[in-house]
């Protein structure tokens, strides 16, 4: 297996959001005014590591505050809370408590993670306050529009508010609860997993190491049915490296490439990919001005780096054998061009197949 820093280029910077992709979020809503910024959240006067239940570091730190700061601070995060998950009225805000403010050192994003507890039963949530990337914001929009999953997320000039997304994180279900599956169990999840490969080389979500996605168990009468859910989007139609955007090509899902090997022959793999994207189709077809418009955006956008572009097109060339890559001057002509692909097929105008 490649190793993912030989396949990842340098760093990703953060991609500011234009005025197009910022009038794309207004229309449907995801534009709206907040009470504090991501830079607010950097005044923190001091912090402390966060362990975890086997007293290893996390990476998060948990800060603190001046009296005069935290005030405000909690005032304007319990309104953030009211905006992403309700009305965004005031009635609610004095059965809540911000529990703790994490700040993660690992990773590009740097987000705060927030815990917001409801006081009257001790209910608690955690939503995340990020530096707005554009590339990250077009990540999110296509899982909302192409994956079986609604994401609720938030943006204000240099701010983004997500909703967590609840899960066992890849790399902790691979070690602690893989081995103690059925056989059975592990059938379902080579499947899914199958599936959740195929969505994310299909709309070039890249980077999805073992801990950049959840796995969700849930009951359904005599079975548990588990679900993958990517969690960081920092990785969408960035980098160059076709494998960046196939999960077989990173070391920390060796385990789940093995076991889909050795669970599942090679048409049954093949149904599963072309139920994928059929899936992706019908989304794209049952919204199709919404993602038209979020495309449209994308191709006028700048979120990669001109080498990566030339590299992706290259890759995808050999891999698909359609020169129809190369015209494509952007991520977003180049996955316009998959998705087009994947539409036709679908709807049996051309018998080609993708990848």
């Amino acid at each position: 297996m490649s190793s993912p820093k030989k396949l990842m280029s340098k760093k990703k910077p953060t991609f500011p959001v234009n005025e197009m992709l910022d009038g794309y979020l207004k229309r449907y809503k995801r534009n709206i005014k907040i009470p504090i910024f991501y830079d607010d959240l950097l005044r923190f006067q001091g912090s402390v590591a966060v362990f975890d239940k086997n007293d290893e570091d996390t990476l998060w730190v948990r800060t603190y505050y001046s009296e005069w700061d935290r005030k405000e601070i909690d005032k304007s995060l319990k309104k953030i809370y009211t905006m992403l998950h309700s009305d965004g009225s005031n009635e609610t805000i004095p059965f809540l408590n911000i529990d703790a403010i994490d700040y993660c050192t690992f990773g590009n994003s740097k987000p705060f993670r927030i815990k917001v507890r409801n006081i009257l039963n001790d209910n608690f949530i955690y939503f995340y306050v990020k530096k707005a990337d554009a590339s990250r914001i077009y990540g999110l929009e296509l899982e909302h529009i192409l994956s079986p999953h609604n994401m609720n997320f938030l943006v204000h000039k240099e701010t983004l508010i997500e909703e967590h997304i609840a899960g066992i994180p890849g790399d902790d279900f691979i070690r602690d609860f893989l081995p103690k599956c059925t056989e059975s169990e592990k059938s379902q999840i080579a499947k899914e997993f199958v599936k959740f490969k195929e969505r994310c080389l299909i709309r070039l979500l890249g980077d999805m190491r073992s801990y950049n996605y959840v796995i969700t168990p849930t009951h359904d009468f005599d079975q548990i049915v588990y679900k993958f859910r990517a969690i960081d989007f920092d990785q969408q139609s960035f980098e160059g490296n076709l494998k960046v955007y196939n999960l077989q090509f990173m070391k920390e899902n060796f385990k789940m490439i093995e076991m889909v090997g050795r669970k599942l022959q090679n048409s049954s793999i093949n149904q599963y990919k072309v139920e994928e994207r059929s899936f992706m189709a019908k989304r794209m077809i049952t919204s199709p001005k919404r993602t038209s418009r979020l495309i449209k955006c994308m191709k006028k956008d700048t979120i990669s780096f001109p080498e990566n572009i030339e590299l992706l097109k290259k890759h995808l060339i050999q891999y698909v054998g359609d020169v129809k890559f190369k015209d494509c001057k952007n991520m977003g002509e180049i996955l316009e061009t998959i998705l087009d692909f994947v539409k036709r097929n679908y709807l049996n105008i051309s018998n080609k197949e993708l990848f």
